[in-house]
């Protein structure tokens, strides 16, 4: 388990030594991967993470110390990307431990499955975390930048996130009363298969009537719709539609299949947030909805897991970056019409 340090290193935990040595061979097959420690629970997870400052961590959840354990106490001391591993579809689980500052979900491979697949899409993901930088760096609103407040008042707002969103939605979604006067559509990048489950999470995690998106379903106050795994979100005025339209910008569902329905359907009358994430998907949406005359807001880099997409959404013509825990507030002032 050494190597040369330009290599991505990895620490594992797990507390089953079988799939430890396990996951260890599958990640130290990409030469650009090495295996720097292995350990059995989450207190040892994070001592040897402040120790050996690896650039990715993978953590199991159901260990003699547990993986949230692990999670909080690296996050606290040692920020490190962290992707957790789960053999059980447990949402709820799977959410408290992105809601404690690990980074993205995956499944364990199933016995007997394909192992060699399983291999391609793990170390896929992991070179991908290992480039996240945990460690925030403020950035201020550009100079110039125009107010956001200069459209009518919303009829519907559009959501897009990547990695870190789960957090970043519970955050802005429990900032928002059940009495929210215009209906809120999300697109979140997630792992295939947790998307009801997120749905479900974020429900308890702040009151609201969320739920996974259905063809057909009205679009009403005060309820957020969540585009399915697999599928594309978009909207005709009042009504949510799935599509199964080829990925947008490598993306299905795509942030910026969702925004440009949003411009098409409500013009003005839209305002779209893009939440951390990587990469650029929902840019072209951005410019959708500014050339429709909507308004979009952007998290500001100091509060973003990872800035690429909102970074992507400034250039592309958002109207301002805002910290995450102003970004409910300054929407509720739009759809009330308390702000302009």
């Amino acid at each position: 388990m050494s190597g040369s340090r330009s290599r991505i290193r990895v620490l594992v935990a797990d507390d089953s030594e079988v799939f430890r040595e396990a996951l260890a061979a599958v990640i130290d097959l990409d030469p650009g991967l090495e295996t720097v420690a292995t350990v059995g629970d989450g207190r040892a997870a994070a001592e040897l993470t402040s120790a050996l400052r690896p650039d990715v961590v993978t953590m199991d959840l159901g260990m003699p110390v547990d993986g949230f354990t692990g999670i909080a106490r690296i996050m606290a001391k040692t920020p490190t990307p962290i992707l957790v591993l789960t053999a059980n579809h447990d949402a709820a689980a799977a959410f408290r431990a992105l809601s404690l500052g690990a980074l993205d979900v995956l499944d364990k491979p199933d016995p007997g499955g394909d192992l060699d697949a399983y291999g391609v899409r793990l170390r896929a993901q992991l070179r991908l975390l290992a480039s996240v930088p945990v460690i925030r760096h403020p950035r201020g609103l550009p100079p110039g930048s125009p107010s956001p407040f200069s459209a009518p008042r919303p009829d519907v707002v559009v959501i897009g996130a990547s990695l870190g969103g789960p957090r970043a939605l519970a955050t802005v979604l429990g900032a928002i009363p059940a009495s929210f006067p215009v209906p809120i559509l999300v697109v979140q990048h997630i792992a295939d298969g947790f998307t009801s489950g997120l749905a479900s999470w974020l429900g308890l995690e702040t009151g609201l009537d969320v739920r996974e998106a259905r063809e057909g379903d009205a679009l009403r106050a005060g309820r957020v719709l969540l585009a399915p795994s697999g599928r594309h979100l978009v909207l005709s005025p009042g009504v949510a539609h799935l599509s199964d339209a080829p990925p947008a910008e490598l993306f299905r569902p795509s942030v910026t299949t969702l925004f440009t329905s949003a411009a098409r359907a409500y013009r003005d009358r839209a305002c779209g947030v893009v939440l951390t994430g990587m990469g650029r998907d929902g840019a072209v949406g951005v410019r959708a909805l500014k050339s429709a005359g909507a308004c979009v807001l952007a998290q500001d880099e100091a509060t973003s897991a990872i800035f690429g997409m909102p970074r992507a959404a400034l250039e592309a013509g958002a109207d301002r970056l805002v910290a995450l825990e102003e970004i409910a507030p300054l929407l509720l002032g739009m759809v009330l019409g308390m702000v302009r």
